[in-house]
């Protein structure tokens, strides 16, 4: 537990609205309880709050974030997810087992995807060593977070995106009933298109995918 963590804590708790909370948490399904502080109001206390404190570093960076990651309101996991970004440059190999117990923890679309595209993408594009260990479990695995994750990590590859992992992990997705892995599968095509967008069109031309599938890879694709 760090200093600057329960600042954090205490900061926005007290600008805590339970009245915009409601929306944000029916907005969620119900799966996570909110402060009810909307995301330009979050991004001007932080603001605010780094002009009158030093950004930790390392191990205390990798305290507080674990500290607000483990508090019930939403808002706390996006401002964790946010230190977690700065120790990127710092982080060693083994961070990848931090990043996927943050995967399966406090499980949704709005963190899962951050971490996918932004914090494992990081990861295994500066440690190349780990994609095979890691996606290859992951695209098999019963957490369907995991799965999305090993179909989105290349979401900011473009052109040194593995063409053939990202289709061959469609390929053993795609007959999934699931909206979050039929939406990534989706999205993992309309992203890469934009860098290949031939190999795009043919691949989803071969490839017998779910119409929300298709739809979203070709989405922004013409003659399609």
């Amino acid at each position: 537990m760090t200093n600057i963590a329960k600042a954090l804590e205490a900061l926005f708790r007290e600008h805590a609205d339970p009245e915009k909370a409601l929306p944000m948490e029916a907005y969620m399904r119900g799966q996570f309880v909110f402060l009810g502080i909307k995301t330009p109001e979050r991004t001007a206390l932080l603001r605010a709050f780094w002009k009158q404190h030093v950004k930790p570093k390392g191990e205390e960076l990798l305290e507080a974030a674990e500290y607000l990651w483990q508090l019930p309101e939403r808002e706390f996991h996006y401002i964790a997810m946010g230190l977690l970004e700065k120790y990127g440059k710092e982080a060693l190999p083994a961070h990848i087992d931090r990043l996927e117990r943050w995967i399966t923890t406090h499980s949704w679309w709005d963190t899962v995807d951050f971490l996918a595209s932004h914090l494992v993408g990081y990861q295994l594009s500066k440690y190349p060593e780990l994609i095979d260990a890691c996606t290859e479990r992951w695209i098999v695995s019963e957490n369907m977070w995991l799965r999305r994750t090993a179909l989105l990590f290349q979401l900011r590859y473009k052109h040194h995106t593995d063409t053939e992992r990202l289709f061959g992990y469609i390929r053993i997705t795609k007959d999934e009933s699931e909206f979050f892995i039929r939406k990534a599968i989706g999205w993992a095509l309309r992203e890469y298109a934009k860098t290949d967008a031939v190999s795009v069109h043919r691949f989803v031309k071969e490839t017998p995918l779910s119409p929300l599938s298709k739809k979203e890879a070709l989405k922004h694709l013409s003659g399609s």
